[in-house]
């Protein structure tokens, strides 16, 4: 699996993953063109076998203390072995090197793959957002994750490294 910062000729596969993971509520070509031209979002394409299999992004304006987990979406052939936490953990790193506080992100009620996966990385829910997801009238579950507190549980054990003999 390659991981890299997604480009404009990565659109089409983009759209084409978009429309296959959310049929209902696919976001246009031109939002997506937007969202990759932004200075203040990160989006990355995780590749296998040279083809794409998976992308997310991440709005964090520079300078400011939230960040957007804007989506992320995994080829259904590809999904089950790691790669959403890899894209994942990829924008929470981008977070913190972007000095942000809390990151935020809704996810569909009737998600609850991905609820774990982000409640596995510490971000808790906060709220919802009544019938967010149109035109299938699904709830969107609002949630958070302090940063900070992320990246210092990542970190190694400074006392754990001199344990080693």
């Amino acid at each position: 699996m390659t991981l890299r910062t997604a480009t404009a000729d990565d659109l089409g596969a983009i759209m084409a993953l978009e429309r296959a993971s959310f049929p209902t509520d696919a976001w246009s070509e031109a939002m997506m063109r937007e969202e990759l031209a932004s200075p203040h979002g990160r989006y990355l394409v995780s590749e296998e076998a040279g083809r794409l299999v998976g992308y997310a992004g991440l709005r964090a304006p520079r300078g400011g203390k939230d960040a957007d987990i804007q989506t992320i979406a995994i080829a259904e052939s590809a999904r089950g072995r790691g790669r959403g936490r890899v894209l994942l953990e990829a924008l929470l790193e981008e977070a913190s090197v972007r000095r942000v506080h809390d990151v935020f992100l809704e996810v569909r009620a009737d998600n609850p793959v991905a609820q774990a996966l982000y409640a596995s990385e510490g971000f808790t829910e906060v709220g919802r957002r009544p019938r967010y997801y149109q035109p299938d009238d699904v709830d969107a579950v609002v949630m958070r994750l302090d940063v900070r507190g992320w990246a210092t549980r990542r970190e190694p054990d400074p006392e754990d490294a001199g344990a080693c003999t």
